[in-house]
């Protein structure tokens, strides 16, 4: 597990560029067969990419400057005059500020210099995306000429959508709306060229679904009769979860809430089209919050906390049996963490869909946590982590005598390698799959961390430094998938 962001490079994040395809080259050499990732969709709030104002489109800032000057879109001198980027973390908005000036300098190479073959290339693109392209490039337009106010503070008339308001918003933003497009299409270019070779390499792409979207949002914005809404654009309702033992107050996200009736009315169009364009930038999707397919907590709009939130029934087993009908097959893994009930381990079992065991959860208790792996089922993922956990060294470090005494017993170890004993342990479960955090791969501490939920900024930072791809991680890797079968 690795997202692209977490890549090296000189251009102060990671990106689809010649370290993405070394990367790719990795996990070939090291025996792996599969890749996954966070959600690609533009980062919203604290740069998390479960806050997005898009679920189709994609985060520009992954946009290679170095595959851009390959294009011809841009030269060497362009990309050259850089800040003095971080090799170590991203600093998000010192590298939103410097691509918001290269891109739109590729865009106006592409109006003048751009080869026939690019032009069609960009006109197929956008021919075939129309269905969530078009509100999109419109949306981020409007909201640069509302001063990037969320599109519930706008005139009435653009908030509501009135057809004589966006037909003179489409004419008279015409320029920046096709810039947004070719922004787009820059970034799928790029990640459908890395994830055609990382499947010619025998390497497959998990991609995320998060299960909600951001109120201000093209989603939202474009689809106001699918969200319980205030007249004004605002949540009526807010996705959380309950207090609990972690939070005497829950977990208050924010997102609004599906309208599930308005959504059926029409065999769950938004959600079918959702879930078939991302297994096509990816080969398998984990779908976030599961449990969220059966029940939603719901906020009422306007509460500081989670605390007055009602568990209201979501119709999953209905919305499934469409999708499968609709798209054939759902290669999906299901995030069924947390609160389990029979409810969501029927609907998960039902469909066939494996689900979640986290290593590091599983100690501390007695032996029948599902977690430890000889209570694994075929038909499973196991982590020894995920993005939310801390790494395996720093979760290790800062648990208690006792979780730190049944970890090395039940793993025979004697602590001095316990990410790689930890590693060892899911791969010779008999979980069908095992996924590692590359931070969990290298032995790194909590300042490798990539998110700490509910807290603010400083998550989703975290980079990967230029040299720690060694052979030897590599050998260790391919000698362990070797091992225990794990190779294709």
């Amino acid at each position: 597990m690795l997202h692209p962001t977490s890549l090296p490079g000189e251009f102060g994040i990671g990106d689809l560029g010649p370290e993405a395809f070394r990367f790719v080259d990795f996990l070939v050499r090291s025996g792996q067969t599969y890749w996954q990732i966070l959600p690609l969709s533009p980062t919203g709030y604290g740069d998390s990419p479960y806050q997005s104002v898009s679920a189709f489109a994609g985060n520009t800032l992954l946009i290679s400057p170095e595959k851009l000057v390959e294009d011809g879109l841009l030269t060497a001198d362009d990309i050259s005059i850089k800040p003095d980027f971080s090799t170590h973390k991203v600093d998000f908005g010192t590298v939103y500020h410097w691509k918001s000036q290269l891109l739109p300098r590729a865009y106006e190479n592409f109006q003048h210099n751009a080869n026939d073959d690019l032009r069609a290339s960009f006109e197929t693109f956008c021919g075939e995306n129309e269905f969530w392209l078009n509100d999109y490039a419109l949306y981020r337009s409007v909201k640069g000429a509302q001063w990037q106010k969320p599109w519930y503070e706008w005139p009435d008339d653009l908030k509501l959508r009135h057809e004589q308001e966006l037909r003179t918003a489409s004419e008279q933003l015409y320029k920046e709306i096709q810039a947004e497009k070719f922004f787009q299409f820059l970034f799928f270019r790029q990640w459908f060229a890395l994830k055609e070779y990382a499947n010619e390499n025998g390497v497959r792409v998990i991609g995320d679904i998060p299960i909600f979207v951001a109120l201000d949002s093209a989603d939202v914005w474009c689809n106001q009769d699918k969200f319980k809404l205030n007249a004004d654009g605002t949540a009526k309702f807010a996705a959380g979860v309950p207090p609990d033992f972690f939070s005497s107050t829950g977990q208050l996200w924010g997102n609004p809430i599906y309208d599930w009736e308005a959504m059926r009315r029409d065999n769950f169009g938004w959600w079918a089209s959702r879930i078939a364009f991302a297994l096509r930038t990816a080969h398998i999707v984990r779908l976030d919050h599961f449990i969220g397919f059966i029940r939603n907590w719901e906020v009422p709009g306007g509460d500081k906390t989670a605390e007055n939130g009602q568990w209201v029934d979501v119709p999953g087993h209905e919305l499934f049996s469409i999708l499968l009908e609709r798209l054939g097959d759902l290669p999906v893994i299901a995030e069924d963490l947390g609160a389990m009930t029979q409810e969501v381990e029927r609907l998960r079992d039902d469909f066939g869909f494996p689900g979640m065991r986290i290593l590091e959860n599983a100690f501390g208790g007695d032996a029948k946590n599902h977690g430890l792996p000889h209570n694994h089922i075929q038909n499973c993922v196991a982590y020894t982590g995920t993005h939310d956990n801390d790494t395996a060294v720093g979760w290790y470090r800062s648990m208690a005598k006792n979780v730190r005494s049944h970890c090395r017993k039940y793993l025979f170890s004697n602590g001095r390698e316990i990410h790689w004993d930890m590693i060892r342990a899911i791969q010779a479960s008999i979980a069908n799959t095992a996924i590692m955090p590359m931070q969990d791969i290298l032995g790194l501490g909590s300042d490798a961390r990539m998110n700490t939920p509910a807290t603010g900024p400083g998550n989703w930072q975290w980079r990967l430094a230029p040299d720690a791809l060694t052979s030897d991680v590599s050998a260790r890797l391919n000698e362990m998938a070797e091992m225990y079968g794990r190779r294709d």
